[in-house]
């Protein structure tokens, strides 16, 4: 491609992402507004079945991997062994918390997050802040663009592929990113999480850690 034709690109690239960030902040506000009566019964539902806190916060990387506080609504307990640590999450993640799962509604806080500006609709999962010195540097250009609530491997796999596989997509979605394939993947995640497809990794209550 041409100098022209790669300024012309990035010129296209720019626009469309300055139209994600307002669109992502509108949508997000009338979806908290929209959602509010769900949000509300499953906060209540998850105090009496889990207790407090009934929201998971958790420092996570952004965009160019500046750390912001990542908002789930919370699904296992917190019951520790004898030494104090905490259980494997399968032993702590009750049939409520993974029906919170199953349906997506444990993401519902990540519309504030949206709303925030600290993450989109779309884009590669935010993972946790200890991940961030095992990344290649082809796996950290995941953090060139905006985390988002879904993305190209949740909608390919989810938890249901290995790393290699989930950061291969991550690194496509960054290079190939268009608001066409935004919209593909939300329409896309819409049918996953109706499947209730792809929610834990064989042999795990989630997924495995990544080691690097």
């Amino acid at each position: 491609m041409s100098q022209a034709g790669q300024s012309s690109q990035s010129l296209l690239r720019q626009y469309g992402t300055g139209i994600k960030y307002v669109l992502d902040r509108i949508v997000a506000a009338i979806a908290l507004i929209v959602l509010s009566p769900v949000i509300l019964l499953v906060a209540i539902a998850i105090y009496i079945r889990i207790g407090s806190p009934i929201i998971f916060t958790q420092p996570r990387p952004g965009k160019n991997g500046v750390i912001f506080t990542f908002y789930k609504f919370r699904t296992m307990t917190d019951e520790r062994d004898a030494h104090g640590n905490l259980l494997p999450d399968a032993d702590r993640l009750l049939p409520f918390g993974e029906f919170l799962r199953q349906t997506s509604l444990d993401e519902l806080p990540q519309l504030w997050n949206v709303l925030k500006g600290d993450m989109s609709f779309v884009g590669p999962r935010p993972l946790i802040v200890e991940y961030l010195p095992r990344y290649s540097p082809e796996q950290g250009k995941r953090h060139d663009v905006m985390p988002g609530i879904t993305g190209w491997a949740q909608i390919n796999g989810r938890n249901d592929i290995s790393w290699e596989d989930k950061f291969k997509f991550d690194v496509w979605y960054v290079d190939n990113w268009s608001l066409w394939l935004d919209l593909k993947i939300l329409l896309l995640t819409m049918t996953k999480v109706l499947r209730k497809e792809g929610i834990t990794q064989e042999g795990h209550a989630t997924c495995e850690e990544f080691k690097g």
